[in-house]
Parts: C-alpha cells; structure tokens; sequence
C-alpha cells in the first residue's frame, strides 16, 4: 500500500474550469450572501474534526469530491439529516447551483469548500470522514493528461488517512477507461477493497444513490455508467 509522506506537499496546480456563462441575479445574491455562512473556513484547525462544522445532532460527517451541480448532495443530505457534508467544488457556476437547492430545500446540513479540494484534505482530521463520494469527475481523457485525475496514488494517501475504517468510497463514471483506470490505481494502492469483484453489480446503482444530470447527459448519448464501491480497510 502506498505511504502517506509527513513532508509538507509542494502547491500543486489546478485544472479545470472556475466559471463558466455569467450567473442569473439569484445565483449572485446566494454567493455574496449565503455561501459566506456555508463555507468552510480557510484554516487549518477548521477540518481537524470537520464534525464542529455543524449542529450537535450530526453524527459523521460525509465528503463529496467535485459535487457538479450538487443535486446528488442536496438528495443526500436530506436523506440523511443525522450527517454532516462537506462538498467541494471549485466551478462557481455548479456551487450556485448547489446553493440553490439548500435554500429551495431548507438543508442546513452541508458545508462548502469552493476551491480545490486536495489541500483542504491536507488539513482534515485523521478518520474523520464516514463516506466519500467520486461521482462522474472530468475524466481527462487525453493520455498526456492522465496524471490530472482525481484517482491516484496522492489522493488515495490523502482519502484513506481521512476515512474511517470501514468507511465507503464511491465512484461512479460513463467513461469505460476511467473506471479501469480507477481500478489499477486503487488495486496498486492497497488501501481500499472492492464491494463486489462481479463486473455485472457494478451496472446496479443503488437505491440511495440517486441519478445526477451527468449520468442523464450520458445516457442520452448512449453511455452506460459503472458504479464503484470501495471500503476503507
């Protein structure tokens, strides 16, 4: 299994879109005004138990990496009232969207880390993560940019140090080399188990993991989508 180093980690660079068409008056309103209460604070000691975040009536506390248009964390989180999540997302666009939903919903249990997630791993609490969720990520299909993907050996490090025993990854994608790519990485690393080794169950999304527009988009084009579920060992 792969080691985590102690050393401080250089900056790493991020890829990916920050914002994209201009935002509606009522996407603004919520990013000047209802974002600042949800966000994770940007210090250290913030996530060294991410479970303060929120009300005494949550137990655990969930993470999703890269939460799109947030409706799967806004389904979650209603579901599950007795849990805190944290989602990241550095789109504007997609946070927006995520806001939306809380406020539509009345959902008090989700926080926000609008940037890039990886460093803010960094400053999480050792197993303080119950359940992680990897759903449909950008699956940087050209071979030269392979090395920008979420799955891999630096970010399982950082996964499994915040991840209890036991506790759930989940990652689901349309891209056939994705997933294999996903599977070599996470076999290599040695830290986490497959739920099931029978390709055929990983077509099965389960009942509590609902379908995100990406998954639809995907569909209409005639993609099926794999669904992954690993275990924390």
């Amino acid at each position: 299994m792969s080691q985590a180093s102690d050393a401080p980690r250089f900056a790493e660079k991020f890829f990916g879109r920050r914002s994209g068409q201009s935002l509606r008056d009522n996407h603004l309103r919520l990013i000047e005004n209802m974002l600042p209460k949800l966000r994770v604070p940007d210090h250290t000691e913030a996530l060294q138990d991410p479970q303060t975040l929120f009300a005494d009536t949550v137990s655990e506390v969930w993470l999703e990496i890269g939460f799109g248009g947030g409706e799967h964390l806004a389904w979650q989180a209603t579901e599950n009232p007795h849990v805190g999540f944290i989602g990241g997302e550095p789109y504007i666009n997609g946070v927006a969207k995520l806001l939306s939903l809380l406020e539509a919903g009345n959902i008090s249990n989700v926080r926000v880390i609008d940037n890039d997630i990886r460093p803010r791993l960094d400053q999480m609490g050792d197993q303080t993560v119950s359940r992680a969720f990897l759903l449909f990520p950008d699956p940087w299909p050209k071979l030269r940019h392979h090395k920008r993907r979420f799955v891999n050996q630096t970010n399982l490090d950082r996964l499994r140090r915040v991840m209890r025993p036991g506790a759930e990854f989940r990652v689901a994608s349309d891209m056939d080399d994705y997933i294999s790519w996903s599977l070599r990485e996470v076999a290599q690393h040695g830290g986490f188990s497959l739920l099931s080794d029978d390709p055929a169950d990983w077509r099965e999304r389960p009942a509590d993991w609902p379908k995100t527009r990406y998954e639809a988009k995907a569909e209409r084009q005639g993609r099926s989508s794999t669904y992954l579920r690993f275990f924390r060992s």
